[in-house]
């Protein structure tokens, strides 16, 4: 047999409730209506700059909205606010971008455009935050749940009935779970934890608990294996009425940027991958080439004085040279100034730089404490071959000593290499005396990886110069 899909329907439909059109509707309505309000008592009367200003506006808020799940996410009140002025700011980055691109930023007027921008934010709090009341008050606690049941165990099963559990706006309530192997458990009393799963049986006992409990909704939560099961049970589900879910079990894994997506109608879960693809990667090169030139030039006499010292100092060249990995895996060749004095591994063996390390020259340990070794990276960034935020590449040396006692060490190539990183921020920098504060600094690396946003970059910038020198550093 053939499989050929169906490809007159998505496989991956979005579920859109009447509450996040009519969300999306109120925000797109205010917006309209404060910029109006401020075209007439600014200039006057509406012209047609300001019609396309607001189209592109209205426009940017539909796509960036989307990019940042306003409208999808199940979040606090807190957090909601803090990602839609996020949002907010990132649709107004676009709208200058393109004024200053087509060259009719003086067309617009910079008090007007400010006022939007503060007034429009506030617009559509007030409106998310009476849209959320309301639903509180009328949608919120339904009175008739329906009893649902879970196929699997673990912590992604329980994790998932705290979810369904907690959420005031669904109609479920998961009366337990069912397990699919043969194991003891099953017999396990559920009823002395209230919050931990309660187990009400095995696979074969699927027939009697579903009458027992009237199910209407049942969650597979299987490991990647067990699609031979769910197809059996589904099966049998049929003619019950049931409403089916399936929630694999993929978490026990170490996720790099995951997502879900579809091929020719085929849904494909994405275990690992690389965050930097299409406008993403664009967005990140602009970035990382216009600052890096940007600070080049400002720091080009400094750059000067720091290599005519290291001559001065000691014999040798002013710049270090080093083989390290970076994105992908290709490699690359660092710049650095040199801090220490020239020497050759002993037996081979790449010493990492310690605490009063006698191969630090004068200078060295003065540029090593302040970080201005790093400086001539910049030039790696205008290469491509790194980026001015990123796991920070080690020696080739080094990846070959963390690699086997860390399963997920490589993952850290999933993104270029960076000058600064989320864990040098952190604090995870310099020498590293033991197991851990590698695995640390991977974990670090990899939650960077798995939340990357211009935004997260400009955050570590900032952290940076917070931490430009320290305890760390030597």
């Amino acid at each position: 047999m053939i499989f050929e899909p169906n490809t007159s329907r998505s496989v991956l439909q979005r579920r859109s409730s009447t509450s996040i059109v009519i969300q999306a509707g109120l925000d797109a309505v205010a917006v309209t209506g404060v910029a109006w309000y401020l075209i007439n008592y600014h200039i006057g009367f509406i012209s047609q700059a300001y019609v396309i200003m607001v189209l592109l506006l209205l426009g940017a808020l539909a796509v960036v909205y989307d990019h940042y799940a306003i409208y999808r996410s199940n979040v606090g009140f807190a957090v909601k606010t803090f990602k839609l002025l996020k949002a907010w700011t990132a649709v107004f980055c676009f709208l200058v971008a393109i004024a200053f691109l087509t060259k009719q930023s003086e067309q617009y007027s910079r008090l007007l455009v400010g006022e939007l921008f503060v007034i429009g934010y506030f617009a559509q709090l007030l409106l998310h935050l009476a849209t959320r009341e309301v639903q509180k008050k009328f949608l919120a606690h339904p009175t008739h749940r329906n009893n649902a049941l879970i196929i699997g165990k673990g912590e992604l099963a329980n994790f998932l009935h705290q979810k369904i559990s907690n959420n005031p706006w669904l109609s479920e309530q998961v009366v337990g779970a069912v397990l699919i192997g043969t194991d003891e458990d099953h017999v396990e009393d559920g009823s002395k934890n209230p919050h931990r799963l309660k187990i009400l049986g095995h696979i074969s006992d699927l027939h009697e608990l579903v009458v027992q409990h009237s199910i209407r909704t049942v969650y597979f939560v299987t490991p990647l294996d067990g699609s031979k099961v769910i197809k059996d049970v589904y099966l049998k589900l049929f003619d019950k009425h049931i409403a089916v879910n399936w929630v694999p079990d993929i978490f026990s894994l170490r996720l790099i940027n995951h997502s879900v997506r579809e091929i020719a109608g085929i849904p494909v879960l994405t275990l690992s991958e690389t965050p930097l693809m299409g406008m993403r990667l664009l967005l990140k090169n602009l970035e990382d080439r216009v600052l890096a030139f940007l600070i080049l030039l400002i720091a080009a006499p400094l750059l000067a004085v720091v290599a005519i010292a290291i001559k001065l100092d000691s014999p040798g060249p002013v710049f270090f040279r080093q083989k390290r990995m970076g994105w992908s895996g290709d490699s690359f060749r660092i710049w650095k100034f040199r801090s220490m004095v020239v020497h050759q591994p002993e037996d081979g063996i790449v010493k990492q730089a310690e605490k009063n390390d006698p191969r630090t020259t004068k200078v060295g340990a003065f540029i090593r404490k302040t970080s201005l070794d790093e400086l001539p990276q910049l030039f790696n960034v205008l290469m491509g071959e790194m980026s001015l935020v990123g796991p920070r590449p080690h020696a080739i040396a080094h990846d070959a000593q963390y690699s086997p006692d860390i399963s997920d060490y490589f993952a850290r190539h999933n993104i270029k290499p960076g000058i600064t990183g989320l864990a040098q921020v952190r604090g995870f920098r310099g020498e590293t005396r033991d197991i851990e504060q590698m695995i640390r600094r991977v974990d670090s690396d990899i939650e960077y990886i798995n939340n990357w946003s211009l935004w997260l970059d400009f955050v570590i910038l900032l952290r940076t110069l917070l931490v430009f020198s320290g305890k760390h550093a030597y």
